[in-house]
């Protein structure tokens, strides 16, 4: 069983998640999977504008226990099953939560520490820092999404390089590759994505919401289709309220107030 406790925190309208096991490099199992879901959707319901991930103990995490998947093939396939629904589960509550998620890296983040760093709609991470998918030296394969994530960003011969050899890959290489949004100095990855989160805060709630989810489905849709959705967001968000803000400011010269989710 993971040590790892998941703790809670609210900076105005952001949300910070922070996987915290100092014993265990911040792993992460089926509990651990089943708060962050809860935090993540709990969070959105209570107004938070920005989430934040991170990890505790100078590493994000180090994925999923390997006790915990040593132990696993002794049980019942379904209770192993149960255990993946719950980690496709929090991933998915990642993906779609209609507001911006940004994950703060700090050493490392392996397995499903990397699947839960990958699913977030921003990466900033520290120099030195690295992303394993690791599962090949224990005979296991990839889960979360993490093969799905890399593909969709990274050529194909960079993601067998890293699932078939298991290797950590740095992020400076990472941010050239478009996966990694900025490399901060180290121990400045949470102070920097707390900034970011604070300004997308501020921003047009609902106009992100949308944007967000025009970006997440544009690999599955076709150009008619997506533009059809792209005509129906920006109609939509034409006769809101932000916009009105948003252009009023702009021809007023002024700057934006978005903090009323009228």
């Amino acid at each position: 069983m993971s040590d790892t406790q998941i703790r809670v925190d609210r900076q105005g309208a952001v949300l910070v998640l922070t996987i915290d096991g100092a014993r265990s490099r911040n792993s992460i199992s089926r509990p651990q999977y089943d708060a962050l879901r809860a935090a993540v959707i709990d969070g959105v319901d209570d107004g938070a504008r920005a989430i934040v991930l991170t990890g505790a103990n100078g590493y994000f995490s180090s994925g999923g226990n390997i006790n915990a998947l040593k132990d696993s093939a002794q049980r019942p396939r379904s209770e192993a099953s149960g255990n993946t629904d719950a980690l496709n589960a929090m991933i998915q509550a990642v993906v779609a939560a209609p507001v911006p998620v940004i994950c703060a890296l700090e050493g490392g983040a392996a397995g499903a520490g990397a699947s839960l760093a990958l699913a977030c709609d921003m990466i900033l991470a520290a120099e030195g820092a690295s992303l394993v998918i690791a599962y090949v030296k224990v005979g296991l394969t990839p889960d979360g999404g993490a093969t799905h994530f890399l593909r969709s960003a990274l050529p194909r011969q960079m993601v067998m390089e890293m699932c078939l050899l298991g290797r950590p890959m740095p992020v400076e290489r990472l941010e050239q590759a478009g996966v990694v949004n900025a490399v901060v100095a180290p121990g400045a990855a949470l102070n920097e994505v707390l900034a970011l989160a604070q300004r997308l805060a501020n921003g047009p709630a609902a106009a992100m919401a949308m944007i967000k989810h025009e970006v997440n489905t544009a690999p599955t849709q076709g150009l008619a289709e997506h533009m059809a959705l792209e005509a129906e967001c920006i109609n939509r968000a034409r006769f809101g309220a932000e916009a009105a803000e948003g252009l009023g400011a702009f021809l007023g010269k002024r700057r934006p107030d978005f903090s009323d989710p009228a």
